[in-house]
């Protein structure tokens, strides 16, 4: 069982929040892994939101590879957060030696380049260091991007946020969206890049279920653009689709949906736009999904997204209380972190609705 969730508040507001959305008390130990991706960040990374922030876990021999790439290619480090992982306990956690995020300052000859430059300099570097470190086995690169945090670790998920602290509101770490998942029953061999959510150029999502077409999925999605790599998880398919669509065609977030969990033909002919949407399914076929999923997800403008499959047998739950708003895998989650919203006003999305949470925390639906 996965635990997936997504917070996006006024304030600033620390991790452990998350965390208790993720595992509310009642819960037993038996998970092994967690991950999250913050955006918007405060705390020790408040001087540099305009700067790429990279995350990964290495070891020694790691962390000099990635400084020695980093200077001959021109990057300038600006700052730097290592969490100092609590020792002399026992705590169910693989842990790698280091856990490094830092910002960095673009290279000069890029001080006059545009976003959209920028953006494939930051997915070429994270592809370059992910390989370098591959080949040698000295550790994962998760993100590099500015303003956003990834973490993740293999464990449980309460001995890991012991281990990094998280339990303890120091100010350091605070951000205003959070995207995170819990993975329970699975086993030590996967590798840590598999923890969802999965990150790509301002992008994050995670999904509970499962995907049979993930196979044809992902050959497909190899041929669409080089940062489609990996496929740890068959999640990564919703994330890469949810990338191709709004980066690459510059499609509206209406069309994910459509993408992802086409109409029936007998139903596309009865609607008005059927002639773009016949197209969409006939052209993008292979990135049609299918299985009970719900689809948690941030957009590079801070808006959280969800939608389900076809199927719908996966529950998600989206609540609020004025000052945050939280979307959750289950509404025992949702009650843990905000348990004196007003139920009533719950939003429990179909099987043919994508909802949007915006940056004034209103809750926006849209019908396929």
């Amino acid at each position: 069982m996965c635990r997936i969730g997504a917070i996006k508040s006024k304030e600033f507001f620390h991790p452990s929040a998350a965390l208790h959305l993720m595992l509310p008390q009642q819960e037993g130990h038996d998970n092994s892994g967690f991950a999250m991706v913050m955006q918007d960040l405060a705390g020790v990374f408040s001087k540099h939101k305009d700067k790429p922030l990279l995350s990964l876990a290495c070891t020694q021999k790691g962390a000099k590879l990635i400084e020695d790439y980093m200077e001959a290619n021109d990057f300038r480090q600006l700052a730097e957060w290592i969490p100092r992982g609590v020792k002399n306990v026992k705590l169910d956690i693989k842990a790698m030696p280091y856990y490094i995020f830092r910002n960095y300052d673009y290279p000069e000859y890029y001080s006059d380049a545009s976003e959209e430059a920028k953006g494939e300099l930051l997915l070429d570097t994270r592809l370059a260091l992910r390989e370098l470190l591959e080949k040698q086995e000295q550790g994962y690169v998760y993100s590099f991007w500015p303003d956003v945090l990834t973490l993740k670790e293999i464990g449980d998920p309460w001995d890991i946020a012991t281990y990094f602290k998280l339990w303890d509101n120091n100010g350091d770490l605070m951000a205003k969206n959070v995207v995170v998942q819990c993975r329970q029953n699975t086993n030590y061999d996967i590798v840590r890049y598999a923890a969802h959510p999965f990150f790509l150029q301002g992008y994050t999502l995670c999904a509970n279920g499962e995907n049979t077409f993930y196979t044809k999925n992902k050959e497909y999605q190899k041929s669409l653009h080089r940062g489609y790599i990996g496929f740890e998880s068959d999640s990564q398919n919703f994330l890469y689709t949810l990338h191709y669509v709004l980066q690459e065609l510059k499609w509206p977030i209406k069309y994910y949906k459509h993408v992802i969990t086409p109409l029936p033909f007998n139903e596309l002919s009865l609607r008005s736009d059927c002639a773009e949407l016949r197209a969409i399914r006939q052209s993008l076929g292979s990135l049609e999904i299918n299985g009970p999923n719900t689809v948690i997800g941030m957009l590079p403008n801070g808006n959280i997204i969800t939608c389900c499959d076809s199927k719908k047998l996966r529950p998600v739950v989206v609540g609020g209380d004025g000052t945050m708003v939280a979307i959750a895998s289950e509404v025992c989650g949702l009650n843990a972190i905000l348990p004196h919203r007003n139920q009533e006003q719950d939003v429990y999305p179909n099987e043919r609705e994508v909802v949007i949470i915006n940056d004034a925390l209103e809750v926006e639906r849209w019908k396929q």
